[in-house]
């Protein structure tokens, strides 16, 4: 049978088919890796493990200085334009040089802070001191990925994507078996390295005509640009992390250890689900919208997005909320509780695709006010309303305040977007 024009035409479509082939390869491993993680390190393991994660997102936005979305944009605009991604490339590499020795130095130093203030014990002060060294690997793997997603080389980001995380799992694997917790502590430091390794021989020979070494003179003609995707990345990466990690220890501290675990739990299966949205994001929406400059345009784009994407999301959301208890038996057993934060969750992370689908727009026009206005709001309901939410409904008032958060945040993303149109087509006027 012959398939559609405008099926066989949708980019969209084969981003996603094949985000969803590398997602579900991801989800199948992914069942036996947390399920051996729940039986082997338990709830408290669970949450600690949740808390290097969100760790490792804060330092892949420091170590770069935050500018993975600005090579994305700026790579997707002058892909053609060499002369013009050389400068780029320059004052990318000033950025990674500083964010590198900063985030190695505050890291070293600071490895006993920062064991007590995420485990509450000074056990892993090493992990600290061999992230510091790590520091330098993780900032070029971000840059080059970033790379990756501006061309819109979504094949090639799937084949990465997906050697990448099975390396990644054998290493995890490893390290639980000859060191338990610990060993899967530094497997997951030791991630970005690997991905590194696989960017290498997948995708060098085309980084390497379009980085030419000799070109590169450290040069700043692109800091005011990229400034603006630090001080984004700031807000979005680094502040949501720092929430993530107190609201896991405030539950950890005011009901118990356990409910912590369970919301880690859910959250876990939560950015598994959502990681084929990330995917489109990066390769699909911010070269897109950097490209489209009218109202008519973006309003299609957005549509064209949403009756893509939407249906196969709502539907797969459906299916994990009828399958939940199946999946708890399989992925974690023995983690009953986590069983009422299904339904919040995934109504909220529905919510959120829909808002964050229009939000790139900010990061593709780099809207820098609009964005981070938009973000602290998002981010002071969650911590606000998580604190309100906590003492009616404890841990599921967590997962309430994530659904009611993106509620507000998708009414005012939509507003100031219909503001920004609103005064452009006033000033072309």
């Amino acid at each position: 049978m012959k398939i559609p024009k405008f099926l066989r035409e949708n980019i969209i479509l084969k981003i996603t088919s094949l985000n969803a082939v590398v997602i579900t390869i991801r989800l199948v491993v992914s069942v036996f890796v947390q399920r051996l993680l729940a039986i082997t390190v338990g709830e408290a393991g669970i949450a600690s493990i949740g808390q290097v994660r969100n760790a490792m997102v804060m330092l892949t936005s420091t170590s770069t200085l935050g500018i993975f979305s600005g090579v994305v944009k700026y790579v997707a605009e002058y892909k053609e334009n060499k002369p013009e991604l050389a400068k780029l490339f320059s004052t990318a590499t000033v950025f990674l040089i500083s964010g590198s020795i900063v985030s190695a130095l505050i890291l070293f130093f600071g490895a006993t802070y920062f064991s007590d203030f995420l485990f509450k014990s000074e056990d892993f002060v090493y992990v600290f001191k061999v992230l510091a060294v790590i520091v330098p690997f993780i900032a070029i793997n971000r840059a080059i990925g970033g790379i990756v997603n501006g061309l819109s080389d979504y094949k090639r980001y799937a084949k990465i994507e997906l050697i990448s995380y099975l390396l990644a799992t054998l290493a995890l694997l490893l390290g639980l078996y000859t060191s338990n917790l610990d060993g899967v502590i530094i497997a997951i430091a030791f991630a970005p390295i690997i991905q590194l390794i696989v960017l290498g021989f997948v995708f060098g020979k085309t980084l390497k005509s379009y980085i030419k070494l000799k070109d590169i003179n450290l040069s700043l003609s692109y800091k005011n640009k990229l400034l603006a995707f630090t001080l984004m990345s700031f807000v979005s990466a680094f502040l949501l992390n720092y929430i993530e990690i107190n609201i896991r220890t405030k539950v950890a501290n005011e009901i118990n250890i356990n409910e912590a675990g369970y919301w880690t739990a859910m959250t876990f299966i939560s950015k598994n689900y959502m990681v084929f949205a990330t995917g489109l994001f990066t390769l699909y929406v911010i070269p897109k919208f950097a490209n489209i400059h009218t109202k008519s345009a973006f309003k299609n784009e957005v549509a064209n997005i949403y009756k893509t994407i939407l249906p196969v999301f709502g539907l797969g959301m459906i299916l994990v909320y009828f399958l939940r208890n199946l999946i708890i038996d399989i992925i974690y057993p023995d983690f009953k509780g986590m069983e009422p934060l299904f339904k919040w969750q995934l109504l909220g992370d529905f919510v959120r695709l829909c808002a964050l689908v229009l939000a790139h727009q900010f990061l593709a026009k780099r809207l820098v006010k609009s964005f981070i206005i938009t973000e602290i709001i998002s981010l002071v309901l969650f911590y606000a309303l998580t604190l309100i939410f906590i003492k009616e409904y404890e841990t599921e008032g967590v997962v309430i305040a994530h659904l009611v958060r993106y509620l507000i945040y998708f009414v005012i993303v939509v507003f100031v977007l219909w503001m920004y149109y609103r005064n452009r087509t006033t000033e072309q006027s």
